[in-house]
C-alpha cells in the first residue's frame, strides 16, 4: 500500500472520530439543558409552596447555625434506671460497688477476696466496663443536719436553764431535786457547746478541697444490633427487653461480688443523672452540686414570676380586707353608742313610762276593780305627778336664787 492509500485511511478515521465527538457534545449539551430546565421548574414550584422560606436573605440577616447541646452528648436520655444511647439501640446499666480495704486485711482474708474475685471473673459471659470517679466530699448537707440537731439541743438547754432558775429560789423544792436539775442543765450545756464545736470543725473541713472520695462502678451494656433475629420490635418492646437483660446481669454480678466482700447496688435514674452531672461538670460539681443546681432551677429558661394583674388583684384584696375591718370596728362602736343613747333616754322617761303603764293596767282591770276605785287611783297618779312637778320647780328656783 502506497502513501496515498494510508493518508486516505487516516483521514477517514479522523473524520469519523470528529463526527462521533461532535455527536457526543450535542447530546451532552441537550442533557445539560434539560437538567437546568428541570432544576428551574423544581425551584419555581418550591417557591410557590413556601415563598417565605425560599426568599433570598440579605447579608445582614445571615447568622451562623446554632446546634443543640444534646447533639454533643454521648447519650439521649435516662429512663428506667438505664442510660439510652444510639437512637434507643444501646442501653447501659450501672452498678455502684462499695470497696474494701485490702491492705488492712490479714492473709486469710486476702486469699478469700482473691478467690472471690477469680470466681467473679470466671462467671462473666459478657463484657463489662469498670469506671472510677473521684469526687470532692461535699459537707453542705451534713452541716445543715448538724445545725438542725443543734437547734433542738439549744431549745432543750434553754428550757432546762429556765426551769432551774425557777426552782432555785423555791424553798419547797428539796435539795435532791435541785441537784438533779443542775446535773441535767450541766449535761445539756456541755452537749450544746460540743455541738457548736463540731459544726465549726466541719465547716472548717468543708473549706479544704483536697478531701476526696473515690467511687467505683461497673457498667454493663445491651446492644440491640447484637441480639440477632429479623423481627422488628417497637421502641417500647426493645426498652423492656433491654431492662430485663441488664437487670438479670446486674443481679448476677452483685451476687458474685459478695464473695469478695464487695457490696453492690443498681443506680436508679436520679443517681445516674448525678453520675453524668459529675462526669460533665468536674470543675464546678464540688461547689455547685446537682441538688443545689436543681433547687436553683438552672435548667429553666422561662420566668416564674406571677402575672402583673394577679399581683394587683392580691393587693386589692388585702386593701379591701383592711378597710372592711376598720369599717366593721366603726359600725360596732356606732351601734354601741346608739344603744347607750337609747338606754339613757329610757332612764330619763322611766317615771313617765311607769305612770303610763300603770294607767293601762288600771284601765284593763277596770271591770274587776270597779269604776270608782280606778278613777280614784288615776286621780292619785295625777296628783302625785303634780306634786313632783312642783317640788322640781321649787328646787330649780332655789338653785337659781342661790346662784344669784
Amino acid at each position: 500500500m502506497d502513501n496515498d492509500g494510508i493518508t486516505m485511511i487516516l483521514t477517514i478515521v479522523l473524520i469519523t472520530m470528529i463526527v462521533i465527538v461532535a455527536i457526543m457534545a450535542i447530546v451532552y449539551l441537550r442533557l445539560l439543558s434539560k437538567d437546568k430546565k428541570r432544576k428551574k421548574e423544581e425551584q419555581k414550584y418550591a417557591e410557590q409552596e413556601n415563598p417565605e422560606q425560599n426568599k433570598p436573605k440579605q447579608p445582614s440577616e445571615e447568622q451562623p447555625e446554632i446546634g443543640s447541646i444534646l447533639d454533643f452528648m454521648e447519650f439521649e436520655t435516662v429512663e428506667d434506671n438505664m442510660i439510652i444511647k444510639k437512637e434507643r439501640q444501646k442501653y447501659l446499666m450501672v452498678i455502684e460497688c462499695q470497696g474494701v480495704n485490702y491492705d488492712l486485711m490479714s492473709g486469710v482474708e486476702k486469699n478469700s477476696v482473691e478467690k472471690g474475685f477469680l470466681q467473679f471473673l470466671n462467671t462473666l459471659r459478657h463484657p463489662i466496663q469498670i469506671y472510677v470517679q473521684t469526687r470532692a466530699i461535699n459537707l453542705e448537707n451534713t452541716i445543715e443536719r448538724y445545725k438542725q440537731y443543734l437547734q433542738n439541743i439549744e431549745t432543750t438547754y434553754f428550757a432546762r436553764k429556765q426551769e432551774y432558775q425557777e426552782i432555785q429560789g423555791n424553798p419547797r423544792i428539796s435539795d435532791e431535786i435541785k441537784a438533779q436539775k443542775f446535773f441535767e442543765l450541766t449535761k445539756s450545756s456541755n452537749l450544746y457547746e460540743y455541738g457548736k464545736d463540731i459544726i465549726k470543725d466541719t465547716e472548717r473541713m468543708s473549706l479544704n478541697n483536697n478531701i476526696l472520695n473515690k467511687k467505683y462502678y461497673i457498667v454493663i451494656s445491651y446492644l440491640y444490633e447484637n441480639q440477632g433475629g429479623d423481627l422488628k420490635y417497637t421502641k417500647e418492646e426493645i426498652r423492656n427487653m433491654a431492662f430485663s437483660d441488664l437487670y438479670t446481669k446486674a443481679q448476677s454480678i452483685i451476687r458474685t461480688l459478695t464473695a469478695c466482700g464487695v457490696k453492690g447496688r443498681i443506680l436508679d435514674s436520679i443517681q445516674l443523672i448525678e453520675l453524668l452531672y459529675m462526669a460533665y461538670n468536674r470543675d464546678g460539681a464540688e461547689s455547685y452540686g446537682i441538688e443545689r443546681a436543681l433547687r436553683a432551677s438552672y435548667d429553666k429558661l422561662y420566668s416564674t414570676a406571677p402575672d402583673v394583674f394577679t399581683k394587683r388583684l392580691k393587693e386589692l384584696d388585702k386593701e379591701i380586707e383592711k378597710q372592711a375591718t376598720v369599717r366593721a370596728k366603726q359600725e360596732i362602736a356606732r351601734a354601741r353608742t346608739q344603744k347607750e343613747k337609747e338606754i339613757e333616754k329610757r332612764e330619763q322617761q322611766k317615771e313617765q313610762l311607769i305612770e303610763d303603764m300603770a294607767k293601762i293596767i288600771l284601765q284593763q282591770n277596770k271591770r274587776y276593780l270597779g269604776k270608782d276605785i280606778v278613777d280614784r287611783a288615776m286621780n292619785n297618779i295625777e296628783n302625785d305627778k303634780k306634786q313632783e312637778g312642783g317640788e322640781i320647780n321649787e328646787e330649780k328656783e332655789e338653785t337659781t336664787t342661790t346662784g344669784k
